[in-house]
């Protein structure tokens, strides 16, 4: 373990990790392990197969990451969501209520901009995954990008993304970016330690368990054989306990991107920030385009289309 590696994992929990009304035992998180892009690419494959994740410190330019923050705060203030008069960079949740259904239907408009668009497809990340998958990178149409309120319950059940991309290869790379800083008491995404070769496990028993569907059914995440949406649990405290394990958490912040194997479980934890700022990231999906792409992730994200 690198110096900086063993600073971050004596570090204290300043809040408590929560999610869906279950709090994390201190003996249960633990830290993800920074890297810096500069060790060279090989170097980053062997510990993204290791580890399952690889959270790349500064890959983009942060002054851009933040830039695009307050673009679309500034497109989501009309729906009262952001507090008006304030610095839409900063992302400050209005004190009142928003206009969800609004709120819901610009969300779907800016994941198809132009804008946004190029923010996914930026140079640094485009190289970058250009060398990581050895290859030329396709990126996914279907991407996805969240707000989450300080205070809310929403908090992401714990999951691998391979249940939602049955149709195509399991050679797929997930890249979560954090659109602003989002240290741990904003919740961010925690990922299960070691759980990789977990869910190459849970995935050879579905499929070894998946003869009695049909082809439609055998690559849904709502199918008979699977829990609510795919999910493998809300209770991530009992998750941790049950297979003797620790969520890793991390501070984020804006220029990061972390990447994390199919298999890899992860979940989100509750937005607990006292300056009531909202938490933004993007999750996209990579792969090589000479392997089997799944046809369903070929149309922008929209809520409700079950993926």
């Amino acid at each position: 373990m690198s110096i900086a590696a063993e600073v971050i994992q004596s570090r204290k929990m300043e809040f408590p990790l929560a999610a869906n009304g279950r709090t994390l035992p201190a003996e249960r998180i633990g830290w993800l392990a920074p890297t810096d892009p500069g060790i060279g690419i090989d170097a980053i494959r062997r510990r993204y197969q290791d580890d399952g994740y690889v959270w790349l410190k500064g890959l983009l330019p942060r002054a851009d990451v933040i830039d695009f923050r307050r673009w679309v705060f500034e497109r989501l203030a009309e729906t009262g969501l952001v507090e008006l008069g304030s610095d839409f960079s900063l992302g400050l949740a209005s004190a009142g209520g928003f206009d969800k259904s609004l709120a819901d239907r610009r969300l779907m408009s800016l994941v198809r901009s132009a804008a946004y668009e190029g923010f996914c497809a930026q140079a640094p990340l485009a190289r970058f995954m250009d060398d990581f998958l050895q290859g030329i990178s396709y990126l996914h149409k279907r991407k996805l990008m969240r707000f989450v309120q300080p205070g809310s319950p929403t908090a992401t059940p714990a999951h691998y993304d391979l249940v939602y991309l049955r149709g195509g290869t399991s050679r797929l790379v997930t890249a979560w970016i954090p659109i602003g800083d989002i240290p741990t008491e904003m919740g961010g995404l925690a990922y299960l330690e070691g759980s990789h070769a977990l869910g190459v496990r849970m995935e050879a028993e579905f499929q070894a368990a998946s003869g009695d569907l049909s082809a439609e059914e055998r690559i849904s995440a709502y199918n008979r054989h699977m829990a609510e949406g795919g999910w493998i649990s809300k209770d991530l405290p009992d998750m941790a306990e049950r297979f003797d394990t620790r969520w890793l958490a991390a501070d984020y912040e804006a220029g990061d991107v972390v990447l994390h194997s199919p298999y890899m479980i992860h979940a989100s934890t509750t937005n607990q920030d006292r300056s009531r700022r909202l938490r933004l990231s993007t999750d996209i999906r990579y792969q090589n385009v000479d392997d089997e792409i799944d046809v369903r992730w070929n149309n922008h994200w929209s809520l409700g289309d079950m993926l």
